[in-house]
Parts: structure tokens; C-alpha cells; sequence
């Protein structure tokens, strides 16, 4: 358990830290920009198929 808390308090202390969480911001801020141009393209390409369903004729 101490060799734990050790480890964790060098990692604190170490520039490592820091930069370790700023990436993980970073990532997390790419994420949910990237899941919010997927939902619109998605929503958009949607209709642009319904459109195209709509118009075409039924084949029968």
C-alpha cells in the first residue's frame, strides 16, 4: 500500500501529471465535438435520403 501512495505522490509532483490531464481535457473536448458534428451530418444526411426515398418511384 505505501509503494501506492508513493508512486502516487511522485506522480503529482511530476511534470507528467499535469500534461496527462490537460490531454485528457483535450481528448474529452475532441469527443464531444466530434459526437456533435456526427448528430448533425447524421440528422442532415437523413433527410437528404428521405428526400431521395420520396422521390423515386415505388418499382412496382
Amino acid at each position: 500500500m505505501k509503494a501506492l501512495v508513493h508512486r502516487a505522490k511522485n506522480f503529482l509532483r511530476s511534470e507528467d501529471g499535469p500534461t496527462a490531464t490537460e490531454y485528457a481535457v483535450m481528448l474529452a473536448l475532441i469527443i464531444i465535438v466530434a459526437l456533435a458534428a456526427i448528430t448533425l451530418l447524421g440528422e442532415k444526411v437523413n433527410t437528404i435520403f428521405g428526400n431521395v426515398q420520396t422521390a423515386l418511384p415505388d418499382g412496382t
